[in-house]
């Protein structure tokens, strides 16, 4: 036991040491607002840990956005998707902060940042200023939030990541976000892992019931278990002021008091954060959209969060010994939720084994696998796979399903056809599309050369070739043709496709390039009268839209302004 006390002391001695070192008076809140978190670093989302703090901004677009520390724009990343309309700032002490999903630029900003994207004629467009030339003081206004890019909801992403471009906890610089609250328990799994292990007479993953104690704790029946197994959690935390279940900080166990496994979400770096997908159950959350956070470091997994690993948090049940294995859900301000599991080791003879489907398709996590049937192909690359599969491929005459959407995929893999049969005219038309769960193709960026389509992705479905036939649509919002809008600020026109989807758009008033953001939540084209470039008092809008396989529809209208 006084192991065990001196194991916590080290860890929480050696945390606090780590955010010591780190300046805590050097950053301050980048809004005006308290900061109430719609979403923690390193919480687990799809493929990917999420990077800072998704920081609310009271359900609302336009609160100013202050530079956090002085320092000078170091890049400038405008997208459709991912962090919208982003900055970064570089700080004299080497991190960065990065603001996302913004609304819009302050003033200068949005100047030097129109200037460039009329240069250009994109939207889209990445920046990277001189040091130095914008330059930016603690508190100086930079931008408002807003709800760009591929944000569910108005707030504003901040991260702060160290010389190496790594994100780092940003609470760990002493920004303050109140929270009383303890974790929360959603599930509870134990994983029989060795080739004999079993776990309450199975060797398939169990799920344990949670039995709440008056204390706050939780404690799980007996467990009846040999060989190694290991334990995987549902949990999620809350802070003041918030329902959203975010990520938590720390978890750690114990087997009779030695600490086994640690993982803590101080830092990590973009290159290893797919990796989540060895850390969650991938086939359960596949299944029913619940991550389960593996108490185990599985042989190929790599990632830096990693803590103490006393035999890779694997624990080798012995018949007839009994174990006290505990789990410590910890959040930042050092709320905590135990669960205490009692183990007992029995070799049973009764044991359901554990189900192994074997097919014609050994995919091998270090070889990767070639399939081929009459007009299709598939080739799996070396390291696509996190282990080894068998895998389910068929090939009818004009699907192939490769296997499905419940083992986790690190690269992209290629799946081929043949179009030879269709004739030449029509295969500008066509695509390769996954099949939705609902029925519906979903475009997968095809590649195309003479008779052979490819394409190359990350997901396990259903693939075949589609047509799209049906060019985009676009239908004017705030304006009619003809119409005096000398009152508008802004000039809007929905844009949508039915199957393909929108692969790019280009607007002109007089022959003129016009820039207008793109909104694709909600199909939107705005373009803003206050960047001066519409100066006649009649003008001719042409707006050409086309999709992913080249249909293309071109809008025109007239308006009048003064």
């Amino acid at each position: 036991m006084k192991r065990a006390t001196c194991l916590l002391f080290l860890v929480l001695f050696s945390t606090l040491q780590a955010q010591n070192d780190l300046p805590q008076d050097y950053f301050q809140n980048p809004l005006n607002v308290p900061i109430v978190l719609a979403g923690t670093f390193g919480e687990l989302r799809s493929n990917h840990f999420h990077s800072g703090l998704d920081i609310k901004t009271q359900q609302r677009e336009g609160l100013e956005v202050k530079a956090s520390a002085a320092g000078y724009i170091s890049r400038i990343n405008i997208q459709h998707y991912g962090y919208g309309k982003a900055l970064y700032v570089q700080h004299a002490n080497g991190y960065t902060t990065v603001y996302g999903h913004l609304q819009k630029l302050a003033p200068k900003l949005k100047e030097y940042l129109r200037k460039q994207q009329y240069q250009k004629e994109s939207y889209e467009i990445e920046l990277f200023p001189e040091p130095g030339e914008l330059k930016v003081e603690q508190g100086e206004l930079i931008a408002y939030s807003g709800n760009t890019g591929g944000s569910g909801g108005p707030h504003l992403h901040f991260e702060i990541r160290d010389g190496s471009q790594r994100p780092m906890n940003a609470q760990m610089f002493g920004l303050d976000v109140a929270d009383s609250r303890e974790p929360l328990i959603e599930g509870l799994f134990a994983y029989p892992l060795g080739e004999d292990a079993h776990v309450n007479n199975s060797q398939a993953r169990q799920k344990l019931r949670l039995i709440p104690q008056n204390d706050g704790t939780y404690t799980t029946s007996e467990v009846e278990a040999c060989g190694e197994i290991g334990f995987g959690i549902s949990t999620v935390d809350q802070q003041d002021g918030a329902y959203n279940h975010n990520g938590v900080y720390r978890i750690e166990a114990n087997l009779n008091g030695d600490q086994v496994f640690e993982v803590d979400f101080q830092k990590f770096s973009f290159s290893e954060t797919r990796h989540l997908n060895q850390l969650i159950d991938y086939e359960y959350y596949a299944k029913n959209k619940s991550r389960v956070q593996k108490l185990f470091k599985e042989d190929s997994n790599p990632l830096s969060i990693f803590g103490n690993l006393e035999a890779e948090g694997k624990l080798n049940i012995k018949d007839s010994l009994d174990y006290q294995y505990v789990i410590k859900v910890i959040d930042f301000k050092g709320n905590e939720k135990l669960v205490r599991i009692p183990i007992k080791g029995q070799i049973s003879d009764k044991i359901k084994k554990r189900e192994i489907k074997e097919t014609d398709y050994l995919a091998s996590a270090s070889n990767g696998l070639s399939a081929k049937g009459n007009t299709m192909d598939v080739y799996i690359p070396g390291g696509s796979l996190y282990e080894d599969a068998y895998l389910d491929i068929n090939f009818s005459e004009d699907l192939v399903e490769v296997h499905r959407d419940e083992i986790p995929l690190h690269k992209n893999f290629t799946i081929g056809f043949d179009v030879s049969e269709y004739p030449a005219e029509e295969r500008e038309q066509l695509f390769i599309a996954r099949l939705s769960d609902y029925g519906r193709p979903i475009y997968s960026t095809t590649y195309k050369k003479g008779n052979r389509f490819t394409t190359g992705t990350r997901t396990f479905g259903k693939y075949f070739i589609s047509k799209d036939t049906i060019a985009p649509k676009v239908n004017p919002v705030n304006f009619y043709n003809g119409q005096w809008i000398s009152g508008n600020e802004t000039l809007k026109v929905k844009i949508s496709d039915d199957l393909s989807g929108i692969e790019a758009y280009r607007a002109t008033v007089n022959g003129k390039f016009i820039l207008m953001e793109y909104e694709y939540k909600n199909n939107t084209l705005t373009h803003y009268f206050s960047d001066n470039v519409i100066t006649d008092t009649e003008n001719n809008l042409k707006v050409i839209v086309t999709d992913n396989v080249g249909n293309t529809t071109t809008y025109t209208a007239k308006f009048f302004r003064k």
